[in-house]
């Protein structure tokens, strides 16, 4: 019995790979095509029972690296949704959908859920197999509609969400892409100033033989600085940033400090409540609007707003739920939502219309998200070009003023 056992588990453990094939059928027609098997032996001996004699098998080799990212996961919920509803059967919408992706690593990743399912696993057991590329509340959702039979509408309604999440956060990184890159740029041009500038500006000076301005007294020591030293200020620059990303990616403690300062910087910290606001109850709504009990939802909801001081929030308000108390004293405890988010839960939860308010409050705060950019764009420009100005044209003047002194002496 435990040798039988012993053997299942190896022959479970094999790792099967996709080959190509080549051959003719038995009435001689040249056909080709595509297996999931263990070893080439397997591929041979099962085109043998079909009749078909084979001229070449090889294992198939998917070119490039990448990797899968969410754009690439929500674009695979919107096909696969749409194929669905379309009566496209499941392992068929898997490889149409695998062969049509442009990013191999998206189209390995969905060959093994295909293989998965076609061994006997539902759709949500296949992908919580990956927890990398499928969350919790990703899994819950399709199980909800595999039980209930409504996987196509849960696929497009989870596809719709995953869209409108991703539209945030591309906001929010163009929002930030902006002031980043005029800094990275500004240090950029004002190092190259000090370190072959204002040098060539100094052996012209040290001929004058009269004694310099301030300014360009303070800006020669400044270059001398940046000529002596400035491997240790490129390093300790990119080393700061380097070591900030990598402990913010592996550590809690530094991933709930960055959140909180993110809620509490001024004109930024708005947005990014909104926008946590806005995923909240988004992710909410979709959840139970897909018959996912209230007390569940809430396990999903806290790590899907992105923000650690609305996660730990969300415990809170699970907890409550969970002892009786309405969702909306529940999240009126918390302390972390506006009144007009709270206002329109006890709506919902008096009407029987809560995943309905849930998306408009949604809708609200996306569109919030929205103007607070567009009106930041707007502030930021003119803050920019003032913060520029400042630096190069200090520079330069500081550069330019011994000139004037002696051209106003001559």
């Amino acid at each position: 019995m435990a040798t039988t056992a012993k053997t299942a588990r190896k022959i479970a453990a094999v790792k099967e790979i996709m080959f190509l094939w080549e051959g003719k059928d038995k009435t001689g027609k040249a056909v080709r095509g595509e297996m999931r098997a263990a070893g080439e032996a397997v591929v041979q001996a099962s085109l043998r029972r079909q009749g078909i004699v084979v001229s070449k098998v090889k294992k198939q080799t998917f070119r490039g690296g990448g990797k899968v990212t969410d754009k690439d996961i929500t674009l695979f919920t919107r096909q696969l949704a749409t194929m669905l509803k379309s009566g496209v059967p499941m392992l068929q919408s898997f490889d149409i959908t695998a062969k049509g992706s442009g990013n191999p690593a998206v189209g390995r990743l969905l060959n093994d859920i295909r293989a998965d399912i076609e061994t006997g696993s539902s759709l949500n057991q296949a992908f919580r197999k990956y927890p990398i590329y499928f969350d919790a509340l990703f899994c819950n959702l399709v199980a909800a509609g595999e039980q209930a039979g409504i996987l196509d509408t849960l696929l497009d309604r989870l596809a719709t969400y995953k869209e409108k999440i991703l539209a945030i956060k591309g906001k929010i990184k163009s929002a930030m892409f902006y002031p980043i890159a005029v800094i990275v740029v500004a240090f950029v041009i004002t190092a190259v100033i000090m370190i072959f500038v204002i040098p060539e500006f100094k052996k012209v000076f040290s001929s004058f033989g009269a004694d310099l301005p301030g300014p360009t007294v303070v800006m020669i020591g400044i270059s001398d600085f940046f000529v002596s030293y400035w491997y240790l200020i490129f390093g300790s620059v990119f080393g700061s940033v380097f070591a900030f990303f990598y402990m913010l990616k592996r550590s809690v403690v530094m991933q709930i400090a960055f959140d909180r300062f993110l809620l509490k910087m001024p004109i930024f910290g708005e947005i990014v409540r909104k926008a946590t606001i806005a995923r909240w109850t988004r992710t909410l709504a979709t959840m139970f609007a897909a018959g996912v009990p209230l007390v569940e939802a809430l396990e999903s909801v806290g790590g899907a707003a992105g923000n650690h001081v609305y996660k730990v929030a969300t415990d809170g308000i699970r907890n409550d739920v969970s002892t009786g108390v309405s969702l909306t004293v529940a999240m009126q405890n918390s302390t972390v939502f506006p009144s007009m988010v709270i206002q329109m839960v006890s709506i919902g939860e008096e009407s029987g219309q809560l995943d309905n308010m849930l998306g408009k409050v949604a809708e609200f705060y996306e569109q919030e998200v929205d103007d607070a950019i567009a009106a930041m764009s707007t502030l930021i420009e003119p803050i920019i070009m003032v913060f520029l100005g400042t630096l190069i044209g200090g520079m330069v003047v500081a550069m330019y003023l011994p000139i004037f002194k002696i051209a106003s002496v001559v």
